[in-house]
């Protein structure tokens, strides 16, 4: 009884407690020393973005007929970007004023800039074209600290710092197998990252799109809190219990 009581005791260390290897991020982190990053972004513009683009010209008289009133210009952080972004549709185009229909699926905040500038350049000798994405935005559900629906201002986010701003994993997250949905040319693509390795830094899902989901999985120990399955650790301190019990009336 005694051996079975010291068995049960050690298997309930060992089921209790998590790993390093569960635990720490980009353990094999020293291959990434004088690496150079040759990755570069800039996302592209997809059906259903809103885009914000602001015309400029020395003469804004010339301007006038250019611009779409909405009555809330001048905020690109109004409430309801919807109002005032130009809303690609299910074409990929825009309207805009004069020029009427032009396509922008599938290409970068520059190339429309340079697009629009080249065929503004027609009427305005001067033109300077800034578009920016309004609706750029990440999701990260699970076992997160601070899950929700983050806004990027500058259009720009890799996906250690969206985990860094739902306020990283919980302890109960799943480092190893992360799930990402990214839509693309209008399907769902999924993917799975580990975040205690390094290759993460030469994924192409490094820097994230406008809309992607992460989703954290519960580890072991979290979907054991939950109670979709039997707690081990509870189930064998109960027998150690119980095997004590039956020592103490044996004795």
């Amino acid at each position: 009884m005694r051996k079975i009581f010291t068995a049960l005791t050690l298997i309930l260390l060992a089921t209790s407690c998590a790993t390093k290897k569960e635990i720490i991020y980009f353990q094999d982190a020293e291959i990434l020393n004088e690496r150079s990053n040759s990755q570069t972004f800039e996302p592209i513009i997809e059906n259903n973005d809103i885009l914000h683009i602001a015309v400029s010209s020395m003469n804004e008289e010339v301007l006038t007929p250019f611009k779409r009133q909405t009555g809330v210009e001048g905020n690109v952080n109004n409430s309801n970007p919807g109002l005032q972004g130009y809303l690609v549709n299910a074409e990929g185009q825009i309207r805009f004023p004069v020029l009427g229909s032009v396509e922008v699926r599938g290409k970068t905040r520059g190339a429309v800039e340079q697009l629009l500038q080249t065929r503004l350049g027609e009427f305005i000798t001067d033109v300077v074209v800034d578009v920016r994405i309004m609706n750029f935005k990440v999701t990260v559900i699970g076992e997160v600290n601070q899950p929700g629906v983050y806004r990027i201002q500058d259009e720009r986010v890799t996906l250690p710092q969206a985990i860094g701003l739902a306020g990283d994993l919980s302890q109960d997250g799943r480092r190893d197998n992360i799930l990402l949905i990214r839509q693309v040319d209008g399907k769902q693509q999924v993917s799975r990252i580990d975040l205690t390795k390094s290759e993460l830094f030469s994924s192409p899902f490094y820097f994230l799109k406008q809309n992607d989901v992460i989703y954290v999985e519960p580890s072991s120990k979290g979907i054991k809190k939950s109670g979709f399955i039997p707690d081990i650790p509870a189930l064998l301190s109960l027998v150690t219990v119980g095997l004590s019990i039956v020592i103490l009336l044996t004795r």
